[in-house]
């Protein structure tokens, strides 16, 4: 199921399937301009990073977003007909992929306000349900999440740190975990280290990040 999926650097992901996708894009080493689509959880400079877009775009990418991003992606130079606007708690259909939304925020700290809509993402590619859990603590929403691979954040200060991201993970049973959000802005290696020695043994801990 990781088959040609890898975290980048932070929370940036890359899949190589049938499209190449990029969510939230960072730290991105060299110019590809390979990006079918890519997938935006929220407007901080470390998942919406205009000089990243800039490496992997090409003439044709689409690009996913909420809605707080619309004029800036305008700007930037990407036709309408390719930004997808999107909001929480609905689905979509791109490219015969489909998208869920799930709302993405803080309860009790002032950075991802539940106001902002701002959003992490399943995504059902061949059959297989990931959830790319963007910056979040726990929440009555993505408590419901189904997924077959969760990618989540594990290193603290601006989402969950790796016990309570063990818990999610715990609740919500993926067949596979895939720390996040460390190594670079917060969080360090051992972190992801933590939060796969929290797993259940029925969970299988990926640590995928690039050292």
């Amino acid at each position: 199921m990781l088959e040609n999926i890898e975290v980048l650097c932070h929370s940036s992901i890359k899949f190589k399937k049938e499209k190449v996708i990029y969510i939230d894009p960072f730290r991105i080493d060299k110019e590809y301009h390979d990006a079918d689509i890519i997938m935006i959880t929220h407007d901080h400079y470390d998942h919406y990073s205009k000089k990243d877009i800039d490496k992997i775009k090409k003439e044709d990418t689409k690009i996913v977003a909420p809605k707080d991003l619309l004029a800036k992606l305008t700007k930037k130079g990407f036709e309408q007909n390719n930004i997808i606007i999107v909001e929480p708690n609905q689905e979509y259909n791109l490219d015969e992929m489909k998208i869920e939304t799930i709302p993405a925020y803080n309860k009790m700290k002032p950075f991802h306000p539940k106001q902002k809509e701002w959003v992490g993402y399943v995504l059902e590619i061949n059959h297989v349900r990931y959830y790319i859990a963007g910056d979040t603590d726990i929440t009555n929403e993505n408590r419901n999440v189904k997924c077959d691979v969760a990618f989540v954040p594990v290193g603290g200060t601006y989402t969950m740190n790796s016990k309570r991201a063990a818990e999610l993970i715990n609740e919500i049973k993926p067949k596979i975990a895939v720390p996040t959000h460390y190594g670079s802005v917060v969080g360090t290696n051992q972190d992801a280290i933590d939060f796969a020695e929290l797993l259940h043994p029925s969970i299988e801990a990926k640590i995928l990040m690039k050292e």
